[in-house]
């Protein structure tokens, strides 16, 4: 397991950057760097599950189990991956979620002089290193856009 750490300086107040992360609509337009069809099922409260979804190549539903772990709004989300969904069926032990259970997916906001500095900090495997170096600055780029345009 590797902890990947990525950053990026957005033009807008704190409680904009936080809303539009994990705003339902807007997650769904940032997030499409991930997957086009990426969304999530359940909510941000601290303790809650959450689902996040997109459709594979062959339209089937699959994502990641998880649960909120911290939500301090506008400073700090912590998202702990503990399962994954396939064929619609909830994997939440075994050798298939055994290499990611337990990781962390965190945010934390930080206010600047001219708006949010934007932290992520994500544990991933060897496997999916590259990926995520390569994707996540993208959807960094797409939430800058999003938070600075409107």
């Amino acid at each position: 397991m590797k902890t990947l750490h990525f950053e990026t300086r957005i033009n807008a107040p704190v409680k904009k950057v936080y809303d539009v992360m994990l705003n339902e609509e807007t997650f769904k337009q940032w997030t499409a760097e991930f997957s086009p069809t990426s969304r999530y099922k359940g909510n941000w409260t601290k303790g809650s599950k959450i689902v996040f979804l997109s459709d594979d190549e062959k339209g089937n539903v699959c994502g990641m189990i998880s649960r909120i772990k911290e939500n301090l709004p506008n400073e700090f989300v912590s998202i702990e991956h503990y399962g994954s969904l396939e064929d619609g069926k909830e994997i939440t032990e075994g050798e298939k979620v055994e290499a990611f259970a337990g990781m962390l997916e965190e945010y934390t906001y930080l206010p600047t002089e001219n708006g949010t500095l934007l932290k992520v900090a994500m544990d991933t495997t060897t496997e999916w290193e590259a990926y995520f170096n390569q994707t996540w600055p993208k959807a960094l780029k797409r939430l800058k856009s999003i938070c600075e345009g409107s």
